[in-house]
């Protein structure tokens, strides 16, 4: 794992600024705290900030090819590494290191491009061939790690973050406006966005190929074609073993392991299937205690682990902790993170690195398997809509009327987003539900567009996937990889593992939710790992006290970004002026935004 960074010419020309490569290199210490190495000549140079977790010895990147002919870094982790290697040694590769990354070279230069399709695991790797004159950038299938790039005066530059891209003097900071309109109305930017105007975001499972007469990019592997492969999923008892040959593939690691757990089912089966994995170890496991009644959790996850006896680590989230890591993650990213869940991660992340450098997460549940409310929600909103008109408009007086609550996830909140949303069509109703000021009719289709080659029998499963697409690796993927990469740590998500993936995702829905049942048969796979309370219990998520927060400590900076607007226009005083009344809870529209400002304001960007 590491942060990594690079530039090459596609003219041939020297590089404008090569004294920029050692400055992208400070920008990404939190990625890489263990040692940095930057190779290269005039033409082309790249390097990487490591984070010490496979071959603590020899796995210093970047990595060369024998001849010196093909330089490589990596941000990441190749779990299929063992069988890689048996592979290139038996070609006679020589190796230099004992760990996992260093297996993409004798890959590439067998296979060139198609060597990326043959790695599984999480990565954003960058390789340069100097015999051809050619770059290739490529990311993981899911999404878990990041990969920017921009292209400047015959110029490609590369970076894991953005504010590497921007320590070049010649690197514009002008506002993407179709990217703010998109993070607007959803409260994130889908790929190949960014908020930076010429600054990309190269999508998951993707590859690009840059060379004196192009930049192509290109899929490498299409979750519309594992979508609409013949379900293999039989039962749960198959879908548990698939888990755990995952949960065993990712705790490879030369450093300690540690979970993220919240007392729900997808935690708590990560931490039962580590715990069976590494039986006889002292697996660490950690949770949030908040302060705020009804966004605490942390109770139900000391029972689950004094069930799976982890040695279990309980981090407090109050509003002083909640403001410094606000702090830490304006100051520090040039990308507004709209999830404010990024908050508490980076809390765990920051205890975390005190025991362990590598912690399992639970990304990928929901969209896989169906895990939130919004999916169940579509059938209450059918059910909804066979009610007379009159009835209707009855009960959307009645629930509007229903004191305004400030805790996390109530009824009265989910009854309000259900009236108010459910007589618009079913993609723009998800949108609405999972957005920030919410959809255009151009955003809605778009969106629909990504969906083109999937399945269209199984409504339901549509949604999932275009979650699958979009609100995961843009979003919670986001938050959790920045969020753990702050403090130094890395987080892995075993649900996103290849297997998993091509199990889950052409299975239909019916598999996932029944009725008002959220992850029917990861529920039924669980039985046996977890206790059965866990699996009753409905599902909460890791949430923020924004909605309180936005009335009392951060009043001060939400009045003072908030009120004259610059992004959402008049609505967003109007929202404000709403929620401090109590007349609605607006946090979940008010927050993206606020940190779109706080963004605009560090790094000098103007809406105009």
């Amino acid at each position: 794992m590491c942060g990594i960074f690079g530039a090459v010419s596609v003219t041939g020309a020297p590089l404008k600024h090569p004294e920029c490569i050692a400055q992208m290199a400070a920008t990404l210490q939190h990625r890489g705290p263990d040692g940095e190495r930057i190779v290269g000549h005039e033409r082309a140079r790249l390097g990487a900030r490591r984070l010490a977790i496979m071959d603590l010895t020899t796995g210093d990147q970047p990595f060369q090819s024998a001849d010196g002919a093909v330089w490589m870094v990596c941000n990441g982790e190749i779990y299929n590494a063992r069988e890689l290697r048996t592979q290139a040694t038996g070609w006679g590769y020589p190796f230099r290191s004992h760990g996992d990354i260093e297996n993409i070279v004798p890959f590439y230069e067998r296979y060139g491009r198609d060597a990326v399709g043959r790695l599984e695991g999480m990565f954003g790797l960058a390789i340069w061939d100097d015999r051809r004159q050619a770059l290739i950038l490529a990311r993981d299938r899911a999404g878990e790690k990041p990969l920017f790039w921009t292209t400047v005066d015959g110029e490609l530059r590369f970076a894991s973050e953005i504010q590497a891209l921007l320590v070049y003097p010649d690197q514009l900071r002008r506002l993407n406006t179709e990217a703010a309109h998109l993070y607007q109305a959803l409260g994130y930017v889908p790929a190949p966005h960014t908020m930076f105007e010429r600054i990309r975001k190269l999508p998951p499972a993707h590859l690009l190929v840059a060379d004196p007469t192009r930049i192509d990019v290109s899929p490498y592997w299409e979750p519309a074609v594992a979508a609409s492969a013949p379900s293999r999923l039989a039962s749960p008892a198959q879908l548990r073993e698939t888990l755990l040959r995952a949960v065993e593939r990712e705790l490879m690691s030369d450093v300690p392991v540690g979970v993220f757990t919240s007392g729900g089912l997808d935690s708590s089966l990560l931490a039962a299937a580590a715990a069976r994995v590494k039986a006889g170890e002292q697996i660490h496991t950690y949770s949030v205690k908040f302060v705020e009644r009804g966004y605490d959790e942390s109770v139900f996850a000391e029972a689950v682990t004094h069930h799976i006896r982890t040695m279990h680590h309980v981090v407090t989230a109050d509003d002083e902790s909640l403001g410094h890591a606000l702090e830490v993650v304006t100051r520090t990213l040039a990308e507004p993170v709209g999830d404010p869940a990024i908050l508490p991660t980076y809390l765990l992340a920051d205890a975390a690195r005190a025991h362990v450098k590598v912690v399992l997460s639970g990304e990928g549940a929901d969209e896989l398997f169906g895990g939130y409310p919004t999916y169940p929600g579509h059938q209450a909103a059918r059910a909804y809509l066979r009610l007379p008109r009159l009835l209707r408009r009855a009960a959307t007086a009645l629930v509007n009327r229903w004191p305004t609550s400030t805790g996390k996830v109530t009824l009265e909140f989910l009854l309000k987003q259900l009236v108010a949303a459910a007589e618009l069509p079913a993609l723009e109703r998800h949108l609405t539900w999972f957005g920030a000021l919410g959809p255009d009719t151009g955003i809605v289709r778009a969106l629909a567009c990504l969906l083109a080659g999937f399945p269209t029998h199984d409504p339901l499963n549509r949604l999932l996937w275009l979650d699958f697409l979009t609100y995961l690796p843009d979003n919670l993927l986001v938050k959790v990889d920045r969020g753990t990469m702050l403090a130094s740590i890395e987080a892995r998500a075993p649900f996103l593992d290849r297997e998993v993936m091509e199990l889950v995702l052409p299975a239909p829905s019916a598999l996932k939710v029944r009725g008002f049942t959220t992850k029917a048969i990861l529920k039924e796979a669980a039985r046996g790992l977890v206790p059965d309370d866990v699996i009753g219990r409905k599902k909460r998520g890791l949430s923020v006290p924004v909605a309180r927060w936005l009335n009392t400590g951060l009043a001060p900076l939400a009045d003072r970004l908030l009120a004259p607007p610059r992004l959402g226009g008049d609505r967003v005083p109007q929202l404000l002026a709403e929620h401090r009344a109590g007349r609605a809870n607006h946090a979940r529209k008010l927050w993206p935004i606020l940190m779109a400002q706080l963004w605009a304001e560090r790094w000098g960007v103007r809406w105009d």
